[in-house]
């Protein structure tokens, strides 16, 4: 079995007074706090959350 894709992910943007479902996505992604950075898989799911705040977030490759 192959190893899944991964994204590095970044909040760069304060998630203080974006609406619910974008906060709800940057939840999903494992986000917490300006700076914090977590690998998600590579997965529609996760590309769709990422798409949806992609204004709030740094998305890496790895």
């Amino acid at each position: 079995m192959a190893t899944a894709k991964k994204i590095q992910v970044t909040l760069v943007k304060s998630k203080h007074g974006r609406l619910k479902a974008h906060k709800a996505c940057v939840a999903g992604l494992g986000l917490r706090r300006i700076h914090q950075t977590v690998e998600v898989i590579d997965t529609p799911e996760n590309r769709g959350m990422i798409n949806k705040v992609s204004y709030l977030l740094r998305v890496e490759e790895t």
